[in-house]
């Protein structure tokens, strides 16, 4: 042997490079083991279908959270378009002084606009003597230029005829079935009429019709008239005064600070109510719908992570002779884990990733959706009758999209565990029995 070679010293095996965890070795054999063989074909449709499972859970999820904080949203924002999120009402005496409260309140920082309002119910009829019911709003046309869900929304007609006193603003579902438009006559009929000595008499009165206006909320659209306050005034009875004074802030969750502002603001008794205690009923309500849809359909994902178990089991069991050649070449029961662990992960993380993408393709293009299947089926989805809305909200929230993502890895990962565990177990000769 020559002295070089003698003098070389020796490697020792403690020497000899190891691969790490997760090493491209384990992610290829990992991969092999995804794609379909001839023989393992009933594995690969078993994991199939936990990729679809999980695909159209994760988009299921994405897309019922978005269209419920949608239409949660526009709910919101419709009712407090046209609502105040604080009510003012007297108590000891009426507001007779409503301008100058109006004033007061204005100037209260928080507060962007302040409306005295008379309000009544009436039965509304058009010229084809339909009658319907409709809630008659008195309101000042300063005011009501004010309010952009309704004078940002008028379809047909203008503020010309209300701003002169002589005309009223009817919602445009009320209109329809009235089968009036704009410059046509509407006759009101209400219960608070004259006081004569045989009784109270209905006061029947007609207007004419100065414009059409939308919200986007069918409820509102097919109930309320704006009328001129004046008008209002003199028609309920109700001369010099109004019934209450509806305050608009600029965060409607931030009114319980406001509150002892307005208060002392007012100098005198009131009464005071917001928009959570006028539709507290209604959002407990959305919020429960919510949470508990949200527990149903996760149900989908656990159905698919479980397939992800069987799978693998399967494929622990198909692939004993490789577990046993690769033990027998060195490899550890943790590389053997980690081998299992990543191809049921890469089924979850694949299936969850589609299912992010195709959630945010439907909610990006979900009113399209509706019209097209209410197009093949026939039939009106989504009623704007029943849902309120005239057009399917979605608002994907970012939060929400996370918590669903990191909820269809986890139960992925959690149902990877123990087959992966199973198969590191396994000695080679336990192994080559499975065979």
């Amino acid at each position: 042997m020559a002295k070089g070679a003698a003098d070389k010293p020796v490697k020792q095996q403690d020497d000899i490079p190891s691969a790490g965890a997760f090493s491209a070795f384990e992610r290829m054999v990992a991969w092999r083991y995804l794609r379909s063989r001839r023989r393992e074909t009933f594995i690969s449709v078993i994991a199939g279908f936990s990729f679809v499972g999980i695909m159209l859970g994760v988009a299921t999820l994405i897309i019922v959270m978005a269209v419920m904080n949608g239409f949660r949203t526009e709910l919101i924002s419709r009712i407090l378009g046209i609502n105040g999120h604080m009510i003012v009402q007297p108590v000891d005496q009426p507001l007779t002084d409503y301008a100058q409260l109006a004033q007061k309140f204005s100037a209260v920082p928080g507060v962007t606009m302040a409306l005295p309002l008379v309000e009544g119910q009436t039965l509304a009829s058009g010229k084809q003597g339909a009658g319907s019911g409709a809630l008659v709003r008195g309101i000042r046309t300063e005011d009501l230029e004010k309010l952009k869900e309704v004078s940002g929304n008028i379809r047909s007609g203008d503020l010309t005829g209300f701003a002169t006193g002589d005309g009223v603003l009817v919602g445009s579902r009320l209109a329809a079935s009235l089968g009036i438009g704009a410059g046509d006559r509407i006759t009101l009929v209400s219960p608070e009429g004259d006081v004569t000595p045989m009784g109270t008499t209905p006061r029947v009165k007609s207007y004419q019709v100065s414009g059409i206006f939308e919200i986007g909320m069918s409820e509102y659209d097919a109930s309320i008239i704006y009328m001129p306050l004046a008008e209002a005034q003199a028609y309920f009875n109700a001369d010099g005064i109004v019934q209450s004074i509806e305050l608009f802030v600029t965060n409607p969750d931030d009114i319980d600070t406001l509150r002892p502002k307005v208060e002392e603001a007012a100098g005198r008794q009131i009464f005071i109510s917001d928009w959570r205690q006028r539709n507290q009923t209604f959002f407990s309500a959305l919020q429960v719908e919510r949470n508990v849809m949200f527990m149903i359909l996760t149900l989908i994902v656990l159905v698919a992570a479980l397939n992800i178990i069987s799978g693998l089991i399967m494929l622990v069991k198909d692939k004993g002779s490789d577990i046993a050649i690769l033990r027998t070449m060195g490899a550890s029961s943790r590389a053997i884990m980690r081998i299992f662990f990543m191809t049921g992960a890469a089924i979850g993380i694949v299936g969850t990733v589609a299912g992010v993408l195709l959630g945010v393709l439907v909610c990006l293009n979900i009113e399209s959706i509706r019209q097209f299947f209410s197009w093949v089926s026939g039939t009106v989805l989504f009623d704007p009758e029943l849902y309120f809305l005239s057009q399917l909200p979605a608002e994907m929230s970012v939060s929400e999209t996370v918590s669903v993502v990191v909820m269809a890895l986890t139960l992925s990962f959690i149902a990877t565990i123990f087959p992966a565990w199973r198969a590191s177990r396994l000695d080679p000769v336990q192994a080559l029995r499975y065979e």
